[in-house]
């Protein structure tokens, strides 16, 4: 399965159609949250009109709450809190980020961000259906794909499924596009879609061969 993630476009959807067409051939779409820039939430479902892939979404902090129920009503599958099965591929979904100096609109306690993850990641991980297990959070684990210039701002309680799940995909800070791997888990942030980045993520469901991550800038 080829997968086209993106991230934080920030209600700036310009290069999103450049993208679409220098990305080339994919089978599914996801959004790992900031879709607006503080709403409006409508955005939402005009971002999700652009693809004609499925597309998995969750929020960002810079989202309101309430675009969740946008979500619901676009044409994009609203992954906050839930999974979803495609093939042998588990995709477990938890929007928002991790407490910021900023108290930005959609923010959640370390705590809740463990509860909301454990019992989704467990049942993947107990399920003989899943031959790869991927994360969809706005904020990034602790020391993966987080770094800023006065040390790591991840989330603490995402930094416990690192080893658990095969794939994270994740944005939220801006200067940490890039990929890298933690145990047998890879991160992958794709960059500012507002800016024209994106990655395409290949994975073999079965999970027998390494999961290939590609960035495209346009």
């Amino acid at each position: 399965m080829k997968i086209l993630a993106i991230s934080d476009p920030h209600g700036d959807y310009s290069k999103i159609k450049k993208i679409i067409e220098k990305a080339g051939e994919f089978d599914l779409v996801v959004v790992v949250g900031d879709i607006t820039n503080f709403g409006p939430d409508e955005k939402a479902e005009e971002l999700a009109e652009m693809f004609d892939k499925p597309v998995l979404a969750i929020p960002g902090n810079c989202d309101q709450k309430s675009i969740l129920k946008a979500l619901e009503k676009s044409k994009a599958i609203n992954l906050h809190g839930k999974a979803e099965q495609i093939g042998k591929i588990r995709f477990i979904g938890l929007g928002g980020s991790n407490p910021t100096p900023f108290n930005t609109p959609f923010e959640l306690s370390e705590e809740e961000i463990e509860n909301a993850l454990e019992g989704m990641v467990c049942s993947a991980e107990n399920s003989g259906e899943c031959g790869t297990i991927v994360l969809l959070t706005h904020a990034p684990p602790h020391g993966a794909r987080d770094e800023l210039p006065f040390g790591h701002v991840g989330s603490k309680a995402i930094q416990k499924f690192l080893d658990r799940v095969d794939l994270i995909v994740c944005g939220h800070i801006h200067e940490a596009k890039g990929t890298e791997k933690v145990g047998k888990t890879v991160v992958v942030n794709p960059g500012e879609a507002c800016k024209g980045s994106c990655a395409l993520i290949n994975i073999e469901e079965t999970g027998n061969k390494p999961i290939e991550v590609e960035f495209v800038e346009v």
